[in-house]
């Protein structure tokens, strides 16, 4: 059985560089599809795409954020000018200045922010590399153990509505027929009440004539109430959603759509009660699926 996995999670790592201490964030919350959002200082820039690339091929739903951050310590190596890159900024701040005189010239941390202007000795691109992927993998495997844990708990829940689905829909399968007859009974009494007044000053009117048409009337009536084609189907999709729990792995799309389907059931009957009791049940049955659908909204 594989697991079944909450989109709702948080993990943290941390590995020393040269450019001092790396901490890895990530925290991720429900959205229909993988929203991958990253906050990265500028020396870890180059590593977008491999971090991209490895957080996609761990998560498949959710909004991830994944944040770095770098504190440079007392045995950090201290940042260096880059005299060529300087002088290549210099010279081109020059240029606009001739064609644009005027122009607002460049501040200090525009100099300081421009990229290669200012280097870090000693950090070797493959180490940093290697100790971000470290960092990424170790909190992805605590995110995925985090998300999985709360996945149970969330599957577990569901199985529990489940059970009180099948309750009510058991009951209302039970008790559907006496209620309808009980209806029946008092839609006879008014009809015969309703007919004989008619068949008093109506000549052409039977007895014979007035009991075929208060049968007609009470099957019409029957078959328009009758709720136990809805009870079925009601108890089959309890079951895929039972199935799909089973089976584990990315069920939140599959389990959403079974939902809909549960809903425009119990809607269904509601539409069709006969009685008190049908419409509690109705309601019972709505509740429940919105609280299952309120929990799956969290599964990957």
């Amino acid at each position: 059985m594989k697991p079944v996995a909450s989109m709702t999670g948080f993990a943290s790592a941390a590995r020393p560089t040269a450019l001092g201490q790396l901490t890895l964030d990530l925290r991720s919350v429900n959205s229909r599809f993988l929203d991958l959002v990253l906050r990265l200082p500028d020396e870890l820039r180059a590593l977008e795409p491999m971090l991209r690339e490895t957080i996609a091929g761990r998560l498949s739903r959710g909004k991830v954020e994944c944040r770095i951050n770098l504190v440079r310590g007392v045995g950090a190596a201290a940042p260096t000018l880059n005299a060529a890159a300087l002088a290549q900024l210099t010279g081109l701040a020059t240029q606009v200045e001739q064609s644009l005189p005027g122009v607002q010239g460049l501040s200090m941390a525009d100099v300081l922010g421009w990229p290669g202007v200012v280097e870090t000795p000693g950090s070797d691109p493959d180490a940093l590399r290697a100790a971000t992927a470290g960092a990424l993998a170790e909190a992805l495997d605590g995110m995925t153990a985090a998300r999985q844990r709360e996945g149970a708990a969330l599957r577990e829940a569901l199985i529990d509505t489940c059970g009180r689905i099948e309750t009510i829909a058991e009951q209302l399968k039970t008790r559907a027929p006496e209620l309808l007859a009980a209806v029946e009974r008092k839609l006879v009494e008014r009809l015969e009440q309703a007919l004989g007044e008619a068949m008093t000053r109506a000549t052409t009117l039977s007895r014979e004539d007035v009991a075929d048409r208060i049968r007609q009337e009470v099957t019409l009536y029957g078959l328009k109430m009758d709720v136990e084609e809805e009870i079925k189907r009601l108890t089959t999709h309890v079951s895929e959603v039972r199935r799909v729990l089973a089976a584990g792995g990315p069920v939140g799309r599959r389990l959403d759509f079974l939902m809909q389907e549960l809903n425009r059931e119990a809607n269904t009957v509601g539409s069709k009660a006969a009685a008190i009791e049908m419409t509690n049940a109705s309601v019972e049955l709505k509740i429940l699926i919105e609280q299952m659908r309120e929990q799956i909204q969290n599964l990957e």
